[in-house]
């Protein structure tokens, strides 16, 4: 048996059309929308009576993809820490590379992102910065230099 490809990472959020608008704005598009209840939802997730909406989207290259998940039923659980640092446990960011820093960190600012520290350069390679955006969803975006 031999690994496919790795399909989506799935992130669940509190308002599905705030994050749908947000990553648009950097530049995904929405390949689909579907509500997701029933008995097989219950089995593969583990949870009793699932009811959330979700969208799926796909970056331009067409090589990776987001499962954006608003759960109605049960409601969304969080750990109590709105804001966890770059460094807490688990999932940790999902990393876009974008022709133009500033202007996307311009773009998604308007839609509430906000820096967690600064646009920092490595060697004459990259710029790279770390974004929190909606549900607290920590995103790095790189910029290669030249």
């Amino acid at each position: 048996m031999t690994l496919q490809r790795m399909d989506n990472v799935g992130i669940v959020v509190e308002d599905l059309e705030a994050a749908v608008a947000f990553f648009t704005e950097l530049g995904m598009e929405v390949e689909g929308r579907a509500q997701i209840e029933g008995l097989f939802a219950d089995q593969a997730v583990g949870l009793e009576g699932v009811r959330s909406d979700i969208a799926m989207m796909r970056a331009p290259d067409d090589h990776g993809k987001l499962e954006l998940a608003q759960y109605h039923t049960p409601a969304a659980i969080g750990d109590g820490s709105r804001n966890p640092p770059p460094n807490t446990l688990g999932l940790h960011r999902v990393m876009f590379a974008v022709d133009d820093i500033d202007d996307t960190i311009a773009r998604l600012h308007r839609h509430g992102a906000e820096l967690i520290g600064e646009v920092a350069q490595y060697k004459d390679l990259y710029r790279l910065c770390y974004l929190r955006g909606p549900s607290g969803i920590i995103l790095a975006l790189a910029e290669r230099i030249g």
